[in-house]
């Protein structure tokens, strides 16, 4: 594929202020109007807005049985920049910008792929990826279409490799009560919400790690906590955040069932979870059929990834997905984000393959 086309392509997604959060994207985004103005007048073309930045673009042509998913939120710019982050930068056979990686590289190259051909295809952009939203997806997989693939290729940067399982994705909030007081009683080693809050943690850990003895290591941090007013106030609320990514065939409502009440915290807790994705593949399934699919397109093949992608949610519903796209991981939410030409080339020589397959099979 031509890079300096993919190129053209990715200029205008680039520069495109998609940072999630906050996430402030609505249908008239530029990159919407960019992707609407370069397809093919062959595709069919729906926007979908779910609101709070929740947006879709589904293009289809033909009767393709893959879809592939890209995102185009990114994650914030962040400091520290050696070149423009919103614009798109080319030396040393490399581009940058936020989101060249984490996956507006892949679709520049997609978009390069269906002008290319006029091979029934199908695209899925969509705006909440990268704040752990999910809408997009989900709404998208209860529409009659998404019934209708029996492939999901989800774009997130593997080094164009076909990933076949990943991590599930829980994101936790919790509150600890406690009983508000002076520090020079007693009570407060059992009274303080930050005491509460400590002692579920340490449980938490000493949980995760029996886990990980046994075979199910489970990756859990707690990235957040804060509570109590000053050292001599016994503290009455302490809020966290933590986030936990299951391996496949591990449960994320049977983790959640598991700690929840570790060290008397079914007294004392309030949990919410804002986001629960679960591993790839999902729901006790198995990855033999994506394997077939790589396999007979001559992908190379890694099993498993630590970072979680929707790709769960297709496989969730039912529907075989593998990830595949331009870009290592260790690239992504960096500052001076970058990707390789020859990555974004091999992509689009991989995607186009995938289309000329279905067109094969079409025929």
């Amino acid at each position: 594929m031509n890079i300096e086309r993919i190129l053209e392509h990715l200029s205008p997604l680039i520069t495109c202020d998609s940072q999630n959060p906050p996430r402030a994207i609505t249908p008239a985004a530029s990159m919407f109007d960019y992707v609407r103005s370069i397809l093919p007048r062959s595709f069919g073309i729906e926007m979908f807005d779910h609101g709070d930045g929740h947006v879709t673009l589904f293009a289809r042509r033909g009767r393709p049985e893959v879809l592939f998913n890209c995102h185009l939120d990114t994650v914030p710019v962040g400091d520290g920049w050696s070149v423009p982050p919103l614009r798109l930068t080319v030396r040393d056979a490399r581009a940058w910008g936020r989101g060249v990686c984490d996956i507006k590289g892949a679709a520049a190259a997609l978009l390069a792929v269906a002008e290319a051909t006029d091979a029934p295809m199908a695209l899925l952009f969509t705006s909440d990826e990268e704040g752990a939203g999910g809408c997009c997806v989900r709404e998208f997989l209860a529409t009659a279409p998404a019934k209708e693939f029996r492939q999901a290729v989800v774009c997130e940067p593997t080094a164009n490799r076909a990933v076949l399982g990943h991590r599930g994705f829980l994101s936790v909030l919790g509150h600890f009560t406690g009983t508000a007081g002076h520090s020079s009683e007693f009570r407060a080693l059992e009274d303080s919400a930050v005491h509460a809050t400590g002692r579920w943690i340490a449980a938490a850990v000493a949980h995760c790690a029996r886990e990980a003895e046994a075979g199910r290591p489970t990756c859990f941090n707690v990235g957040r906590i804060a509570g109590g007013l000053k050292s001599n106030v016994i503290a009455d609320g302490c809020d966290l955040h933590y986030s936990a990514r299951l391996a496949p065939g591990q449960d994320n409502q049977a983790f959640l069932d598991a700690i929840s009440g570790l060290a008397g915290a079914e007294a004392r807790a309030d949990w919410k979870v804002p986001f629960s994705g679960p591993p790839l593949p999902s729901g006790g399934g198995s990855s033999e059929a994506a394997r077939a699919f790589a396999e007979a397109l001559g992908l190379e093949i890694t099993e498993s990834v630590d970072f979680w992608t929707e790709a769960s949610l297709f496989s969730a519903a039912g529907m075989d997905a593998v990830v595949l796209g331009p870009g290592h991981i260790e690239q992504a939410h960096t500052v001076d984000e970058w990707v390789a030409l020859e990555q974004l080339e091999t992509a689009a020589s991989q995607y186009r393959a995938i289309v000329a397959t279905g067109e094969a099979s079409a025929a």
